[in-house]
């Protein structure tokens, strides 16, 4: 993975069945309702309940933001989850958001909240931290890896 070049990550909730399924590869992209910031190309994986710790990292690869149905079609093999979760997520919204994953990595240990940053609690969608600090030295590691 190439080395941060912006100033802030987002740390992202994910629930662990979806989490490990982006760490093997069979889910290219992450559904949400918004984008991240236009600084934001790396995405620090919290696996939520039960798991409950720091899991893996992946680099933003882009966006691909469409209608819900027409996002389905393009991505309908790779999205990770059934076509009912999907449209129970989107239902009432008129775009969906595609975060496209490239480049991830799951760590050798998972981390703990505190581990990445005293005092952090589980964001319920998603947050941004800065790169300096605990984030910096937890995540140094997996810069530069392939």
């Amino acid at each position: 993975m190439d080395a941060p070049t912006a100033s802030r990550l987002a740390l992202m909730s994910i629930r662990p069945q979806f989490a490990d399924a982006i760490f093997e590869g069979t889910k290219r992209i992450e559904f949400r309702k918004r984008r991240l910031a236009p600084d934001i190309n790396l995405v620090v994986v919290y696996a939520t309940m039960p798991v409950g710790m720091v899991v893996g990292i992946f680099a933003l690869g882009g966006y691909d933001v469409d209608r819900p149905s027409l996002l389905w079609k393009r991505h309908r093999g790779h999205t990770g989850i059934t076509r009912s979760d999907f449209d129970e997520y989107y239902r009432g919204t008129r775009l969906a958001v595609g975060l496209l994953v490239e480049q991830a990595q799951v760590f050798d240990e998972p981390i703990s909240l505190a581990g990445v940053q005293d005092g952090l609690r589980p964001p319920q969608s998603f947050m941004y931290l800065d790169r300096t600090g605990p984030v910096h030295q937890c995540l140094a590691g997996y810069y530069g890896k392939e």
